[in-house]
């Protein structure tokens, strides 16, 4: 078999992908970071081979099958058209465009160039044990016809975890300084998506104002802990989500309900998931109940154990490069089409948060119709690459910011 050359953009989050297709007849031929620290250490552990570039003009010219993007998180649509415009398959981290207007071009793009340029949205919470084993019981009817879905990205932090702002969050303008809640949606968006088939159409939300207090190391001016996402979808249900979420114990909890029964992982449990139904819809012979462990029944179990994200990493990037040797773009949910309808649920989303839990249609990028409405649609709460301005608060209360002693800790932490 041929072996793939992949091309890593951003080698902090970009690395720990690039492992998974090491393992999986690739090369990894080029690097590029403007970081130099992570830059050097991410050449030494790849070796003397590999070609490092500090600018992305030189980097897109190596010669490369497929590039895995992963910059800042709200800045990749605009490398994602070029290397698709060059005809290089990307693999993109996370939301698959800051602003309305990228989702605009990026899909604009993507049409043109489709046809030699495949598009995957890394997205990898999908393929944890447990949302596959929810897909497999969604795929097998006997749910019913699906209502309602829940999805939560719950991830506090420790506000005093210094190496986490050292590695993750270390200058001022960082696009995790400025985040609001609502937009890091795919990891728990993404699953039930996939599980379920529905996209979402129309979307209302609303936040929870409790920030960090005390004298800790914090730069950040989003002091909401929480937004709660509701969708209505193509096929009539609803889902309930959250963006990033910072309450209670960490965890990732989704739920799928049907007119026969439901499927749910429950917090704290591990890998194990719940099956229910009702006495008069169980399927002939099943229990009413059922808490079990999904078995993998993958080939390639040992590898996807040691994979991060819970065997996702391995699996989402085996997805990309079967599509690759198969010349085909990916299903929904990780096609360019639901990666630009996942980050349109994202920053409608804040609006609606902004705007008292205002109702925002969710444009169907298919059409150019909704394309046009949104073109100059360029309102961002982060930082610009070029030193721009926020638009738009990232917080419910849009006067809040840390205190002056929470800034000063920040910066000798991050000296």
């Amino acid at each position: 078999m041929e072996r793939i050359k992949i091309g890593v953009f951003g080698v902090g989050r970009g690395m720990d992908i690039a492992k998974n297709f090491m393992l999986q007849n690739c090369d990894i031929v080029a690097i590029c970071d403007k970081h130099k620290e992570r830059r050097e250490a991410a050449a030494a552990k790849l070796g003397e081979t590999v070609a490092v570039y500090d600018n992305f003009d030189e980097f897109i010219n190596h010669d490369m099958d497929a590039v895995i993007v992963a910059n800042y998180f709200n800045e990749h649509a605009p490398y994602t058209i070029r290397l698709m415009e060059k005809g290089i398959h990307v693999f993109g981290e996370c939301i698959s465009n800051g602003t309305m207007a990228e989702g605009v071009e990026l899909i604009r793009a993507y049409e043109k160039y489709k046809d030699r340029a495949i598009y995957m949205l890394a997205e990898n919470y999908p393929q944890m044990l447990f949302n596959r084993e929810m897909k497999r019981i969604c795929d097998g009817g006997s749910l019913g016809k699906i209502l309602y879905a829940e999805g939560e990205y719950n991830h506090p932090g420790d506000p005093c975890d210094t190496r986490f702002k050292k590695t993750y969050n270390y200058f001022e303008g960082h696009w995790r300084n400025f985040l609001p809640r609502s937009y890091y949606v795919t990891h728990s968006l993404g699953p039930i998506m996939w599980a379920t088939g529905a996209t979402p159409k129309r979307v209302t939300a609303m936040a929870v104002f409790a920030p960090i207090e005390g004298d800790v190391p914090t730069a950040s001016y989003g002091g909401d802990r929480a937004a709660i996402i509701t969708t209505q979808n193509d096929d009539g249900s609803i889902f309930r989500f959250t963006g990033c979420a910072a309450f209670g114990a960490h965890h990732n909890a989704y739920r799928i309900c049907g007119t026969d029964g439901q499927i749910e992982n429950l917090r704290g449990m591990g890998k194990k998931v719940m099956l229910r139904y009702n006495e008069w819809t169980k399927p002939e012979g099943a229990p009413t109940e059922t808490l079990y462990e999904p078995n993998w029944n993958d080939p390639d179990e040992e590898l996807i154990k040691k994979s991060g994200h819970g065997g996702g990493d391995f699996l989402t990037a085996k997805m990309f490069l079967n599509c690759i040797r198969e010349g085909r773009q990916p299903e929904h949910p990780f096609d360019a089409y639901s990666a630009v309808t996942m980050s349109s649920v994202a920053i409608l989303s804040h609006r609606s948060v902004m705007n008292g839990g205002m109702p925002y249609d969710i444009p169907d990028f298919h059409t150019e119709e909704a394309r046009a409405q949104y073109e100059n649609d360029r309102e961002t709460p982060f930082w610009g690459a070029d030193g721009s301005e926020p638009t738009i608060p990232c917080c419910t209360h849009p006067d809040f910011k840390p205190t002056e002693k929470q800034v000063e800790l920040y910066r000798e932490v991050i000296k």
